[in-house]
C-alpha cells in the first residue's frame, strides 16, 4: 500500500480533525480566526508528506514517514526580506542559513523544515526555487530539522528536490493541516505520536492589536515529563513502552533491548519510562508587530517558556531551536546589495517596553501549537512495526475533568 500526498490548503482536513479547544482543553488568551500561523497577513504554508511501504525497513527503499513543509514570510509572491531572530534553547540539531540571520537580522528565503537525513536536498531545492522565482541569485536558505527515526527509513533519504518544490509550490494561505503532515509526518511528541501543529494569538487594541503566529514540527520530550494545563495527563492514562505490531525473524534489536508486541489495550508510546527527555522541536514564530532583529530574538527566546509549560526540561539530546520573524516594515532591507540601496531607510519599532504582550502571545501559542500537534496527529505503525500512539482524546478529557479544568467542548 503506497500513499504520497501533497497538502497545500488543507481547509477540509483542518475543518474535519478537532483541535485542542475543540475538545475542552484550556488555554490563556484570544486566538485569531483560523488560531494558525497564517492569521499573521502574508504568510504561506505548504507541505508535502510521504508515507509508503510497511514492515522491515530495507534501507533506501522504506518504509517511508517523512515529508517537508514550507513557510513563505510574505506569501511565495513577495521576495522581500523580513527582520527576523534566531535562537537555540538547546542546540542538538540543525537549522541551516542562521549565520546571516544572526549577523545581518534579516531573513530572506522561506523557511522549510524536514526530516535530519533530507536537510542538505530540502536546502539545495530551495536555493533552486529561489533562482526560478526571484532576482539576485544569492541566497542562503533556512532549512531545519527534527530526527523521524524511529518510524521512518531516515537513512534512506527518501525526500526528494522534487518534493520540496511541491511544499514550496503549494503553500497558500488559509487553514494550515496539523499531525501526520509535511515534515511532521514520522515525528514523536512527548511519548506519543506528534508532528505539526499550530496557533496564534490576537492581542488587545489597547496593546496594539497585533497577530502572533506559531507553527511547530514537534518530535521531543517523554510521557513521563508532559504537562497539559498544568497536569501530568500521561500518569493517569494506561500507557505501555515503545513496541511493535509484529515480532520480525529474527527479532530486531534496534534499541538495544528485544521488542516486545503491542498489547492492543494500551496506548504505545515512544519511550519506556526510564528514558530521558529526548528528540527535536522546530518553532516558527511570525508577527506583524514592527519589531526589529534584535526584539525577535528576544521573541524566539521566549519559545522555551512556553516548552517550559509542557514541562520540556530542552534536554541534551534535544535540538530545540526556534526562530522569529516580522511582516512589518516591508521593503526596508531586502538583501538586494546587486541595487544601489545606500540610502537610510525608516524602520517602525516598537519600544522595548510594549514588549511583554507579545512575550505572552508567543508564550501561549507554543504551548497551544505543540497540544494541537498531538491532538491532530494519528497513532502510526513504521519501521520494523514499530508502533507509537496517538494522544487519547477521552482519556485526556477524563484527567483534565477530574482535576475540574475541563472547558466545555467548543
Amino acid at each position: 500500500m503506497v500513499a504520497i500526498a501533497a497538502l497545500s490548503w488543507a481547509g477540509l482536513a483542518a475543518a474535519a480533525e478537532p483541535r485542542a479547544r475543540d475538545l475542552g482543553v484550556p488555554f490563556d488568551g484570544t486566538p485569531g480566526p483560523l488560531n494558525a500561523i497564517t492569521d499573521v497577513p502574508g504568510v504561506e504554508v505548504g507541505f508535502k508528506t510521504l508515507i509508503s511501504g510497511d514492515g522491515p525497513r530495507t534501507a533506501g527503499k522504506g518504509p517511508v514517514r517523512s515529508g517537508v513543509t514550507a513557510i513563505f514570510p510574505r506569501g511565495k509572491a513577495d521576495g522581500r526580506g523580513v527582520f527576523a531572530g534566531f535562537f537555540a534553547g538547546n542546540g542538538n540539531g540543525d537549522m541551516t542559513g542562521t549565520h546571516w540571520v544572526e549577523e545581518g537580522g534579516v531573513l530572506e528565503t522561506p523557511i522549510l523544515i524536514t526530516g535530519t537525513g533530507s536537510v542538505g536536498v530540502v536546502r539545495d531545492a530551495a536555493f533552486k526555487w529561489l533562482a526560478d522565482h526571484r532576482s539576485g541569485g544569492f541566497w542562503y536558505p533556512v532549512v531545519a530539522e527534527t530526527a523521524d527515526f524511529l518510524l521512518h527509513d531516515m537513512p534512506g533519504q527518501h525526500v526528494t528536490a522534487k518534493d520540496t518544490l511541491d511544499a514550496l509550490n503549494s503553500a497558500t494561505t488559509g487553514p494550515v493541516a496539523e499531525g501526520n503532515v509535511g515534515g511532521g509526518t514520522g515525528m514523536v511528541c512527548n511519548g506519543f505520536k506528534g508532528g505539526t501543529g499550530t496557533a496564534s494569538r490576537k492581542l488587545l487594541a489597547a496593546e496594539g492589536g497585533y497577530t502572533v503566529g506559531v507553527l511547530v514540527q514537534c518530535n521531543y520530550g517523554s510521557a513521563n515529563g508532559l504537562r497539559i494545563a498544568g497536569i501530568n495527563v500521561a500518569r493517569e492514562m494506561d500507557l505501555q513502552p515503545r513496541c511493535v505490531t509484529k515480532i520480525m525473524s529474527p527479532p530486531q534489536n534496534f534499541f538495544g533491548t528485544a521488542p516486545t508486541l503491542c498489547d492492543p489495550r494500551k496506548l504505545a508510546i515512544a519511550d519506556p519510562a526510564s528514558e530521558e527527555h529526548r528528540g527535536s522541536i522546530i518553532i516558527v514564530i511570525a508577527t506583524d508587530a514592527p519589531l526589529t532583529a534584535e526584539q525577535l530574538k528576544r521573541l524566539a527566546r521566549r519559545g522555551t517558556a512556553g516548552l517550559g509549560r509542557l514541562g520540556s526540561i530542552l534536554a541534551d539530546g534535544s535540538g530545540d531551536i526556534f526562530i522569529a520573524f516580522s511582516t512589518a516594515n516591508a521593503g526596508v532591507d531586502d538583501g538586494n546589495w546587486h541595487e544601489a540601496a545606500d540610502k537610510p531607510a525608516t524602520v517602525a519599532r516598537l519600544p522595548n517596553a510594549a514588549i511583554n504582550p507579545l512575550f505572552t502571545a508567543t508564550i501561549e501559542g507554543v504551548e497551544e501549537a505543540v497540544i494541537n500537534a498531538m491532538i491532530a496527529a494519528k497513532t502510526m505503525t513504521g519501521v520494523d512495526y514499530w508502533t507509537v500512539s496517538a494522544l487519547p482524546h477521552d482519556q485526556l478529557q477524563a484527567s483534565l475533568r477530574r482535576h475540574n479544568l475541563l472547558r466545555p467542548a467548543k
